[in-house]
């Protein structure tokens, strides 16, 4: 059995990958760490009563390094990159769910993230974590990045129509909804519910921090440097994320020989699921689950394609898409406990 540790126990990500390991048939949880007074995680989430005694407290890096063989780590920015040397100087694996190490130029990451990061030279051993594209590099590597969850389903919505030059990089639009989960579980007067429930509000239009990411893996994609527009939205939800992107056509092609493309490119990507035409995803579809829906209308007159994405925010944005990188590492079954 793999035994694992997680950093950041008391959080979203961190409960959902609880729910997830616990039921993998290939691994044992064996450390939980929070920044928490010392209890009985199923203190900390009573749905776990009968099934995890395992103690959870703010453990040390030492502690965790003794029972683990592979460590989580879903702590705030800034923080994960204080702990992901120390395990992987033991010779742990190590898959981090924040941004630390997804930026591979350090000064944009000091940027966007108002930091100087403390381990640089770490960066350029960091795979990137979107098994779509990099799932060779993950095999062989000691540190993922996971991606972040808006640019999990930008990444993939776009990928297809830009790696074979059908869109133009200097006009992408990417219009994304968001469920609360998203914004952590860290108490906020814009986020109690009699501010959220019956609002919907855009914030940080083109300034999130997930921007850098998105520009950086579409650049790659396209062969040339490119910065998308980016509008993130709070919606009153528990979690999902809705992308409508809006793409101009270098070539005129419909919609039949866009779901082609799509199809073609993401062709034995079991997570990855084109919708027929005329269907649009509904995250209420991917929820809890670690699979992206894809939907497309192009309109020939206007050489525009709307490309639309669903995932669950803590699914296949965060938790999910880790314990399948997890999977892939270790050389399970990419769907084992998914």
């Amino acid at each position: 059995m793999l035994k694992v540790g997680i950093m950041g126990a008391s959080g979203y990500a961190g409960e959902e990958l609880i729910r997830i390991l616990l039921n993998h048939p290939k691994v044992k949880i064996a450390s939980l760490a929070a920044k928490i007074e010392k209890m009985a995680v199923s203190k900390l989430y009573p749905w776990l009563k009968g099934m995890l005694e395992l103690e959870c407290s703010d453990k040390s890096a030492e502690e965790i390094c003794k029972k683990s063989d592979c460590i989580f780590l879903a702590l705030p920015h800034k923080v994960s990159m204080q702990f992901a040397p120390l395990f992987l100087k033991a010779g742990k694996k190590v898959i981090d769910l924040s941004a630390d190490f997804r930026i591979r130029d350090v000064g944009v990451y000091e940027k966007w993230y108002e930091v100087k990061h403390e381990c640089p030279e770490y960066i350029n051993k960091a795979v990137y974590g979107l098994p779509e594209f990099y799932r060779e590099k993950i095999k062989k590597s000691d540190l993922i990045a996971n991606p972040g969850c808006y640019p999990t389903g930008a990444i993939l919505g776009c990928a297809p129509l830009l790696k074979k030059k059908l869109a133009d990089t200097k006009s992408i639009i990417c219009d994304s909804k968001s469920g609360v989960s998203g914004a952590g579980r860290v108490p906020a007067q814009g986020l109690m519910f009699t501010e959220l429930q019956n609002s919907f509000r855009p914030y940080k239009i083109n300034a999130h921090r997930h921007m850098p990411e998105i520009n950086q893996e579409l650049s790659c994609v396209s062969g040339e440097k490119l910065e998308v527009n980016f509008i993130p939205h709070l919606v009153p939800m528990e979690r999902g994320i809705l992308s409508t992107i809006y793409l101009k056509l270098n070539k005129i092609i419909n919609t039949k020989e866009a779901l082609k493309v799509y199809k073609d490119f993401y062709k034995g990507e079991y997570f990855v699921r084109i919708l027929e035409e005329g269907v649009c995803p509904d995250t209420k579809n991917v929820a809890r689950t670690n699979f992206c829906d894809i939907g497309i209308r192009i309109f020939p007159d206007r050489s525009l394609a709307i490309v639309m994405t669903a995932i669950d925010n803590l699914g296949k944005g965060a938790s999910h898409q880790a314990v399948q990188n997890m999977n892939i590492m270790f050389g399970f079954d990419e769907k084992e406990g998914l």
